[in-house]
């Protein structure tokens, strides 16, 4: 993903004056101070000391990383003390944050109509969390959409997980019953998406404080989007 983030942000024009990995991992308080934004995408128990040095630094953050919502109540008082810039997603992903919106429609209307949901997500062999954090995500949409939240477990929708070879991300939402079957499909072609969007959330960052979910950008650009077409006419 590290990869793919270089790439793109070079070929959209952006210059990248760091690149912290897990051989100079150490020196993010030194790399950091005078960039305009960071991006993230690594480690789950790495998070919190990469908020810090941003933080420190007074640099606004892309925090791509998932699997580290054991620590989001202490990352938040850091960002909040400090008066930093975060923005998190469990995926960063345009399509798949308009296909939030979908399923949280979706379910809504199958509130009582006696269908069971389920989800399932595949990813590529090295992703280390499971389930991933797009299906989580998902499970709290459909939860909330059927009235459900708070089930046996923690969960009210089962997920299923696959990790296997190089599938950048694939997650279906399905709603069953003995007559018929109702699938959701998202299927991600490449990690272009998740980097498109990161860069996206880069820009909205700047100048701003606080901790943002990545669907509060997308919400605020669509919010945005009407208003600009119609100065136009």
């Amino acid at each position: 993903m590290g990869r793919v983030l270089e790439e793109s942000a070079r070929a959209a024009g952006h210059e990248i004056g760091a690149i912290v990995t897990s051989a100079n991992g150490g020196e993010a308080a030194r790399l950091l101070p005078g960039h305009t934004v960071a991006i993230d995408f690594s480690a789950p128990g790495a998070v919190p000391a990469h908020v810090e040095a941003a933080a420190a630094a007074g640099v606004p953050l892309v925090e791509g990383t998932t699997g580290w919502q054991r620590d989001e109540a202490g990352v938040r008082e850091m960002v909040e003390r400090r008066g930093a810039a975060l923005i998190y997603g469990a995926n960063f992903s345009i399509g798949v944050n308009l296909f939030y919106r979908i399923v949280a429609g979706a379910a809504q209307l199958f509130r009582g109509a006696g269908y069971d949901p389920f989800i399932e997500e595949a990813h590529h062999a090295r992703k280390r969390d499971t389930p991933s954090g797009t299906a989580l995500a998902l499970e709290a949409i459909v939860s909330h959409g059927l009235g459900r939240e708070g089930g046996a477990g923690g969960t009210s929708v089962p997920i299923a997980s696959t990790r296997a070879g190089h599938i950048p991300g694939m997650h279906r939402v399905g709603f069953d019953s003995a007559a018929d079957q109702i699938l959701l499909v998202h299927t991600a072609r490449s990690r272009a998406g998740f980097a498109a969007g990161a860069l996206l959330a880069a820009r909205w960052i700047v100048g701003r404080r606080g901790m943002y979910a990545f669907a509060d950008v997308l919400h605020d650009l669509l919010a945005l989007e009407p208003e600009k077409e119609r100065k136009v006419r």
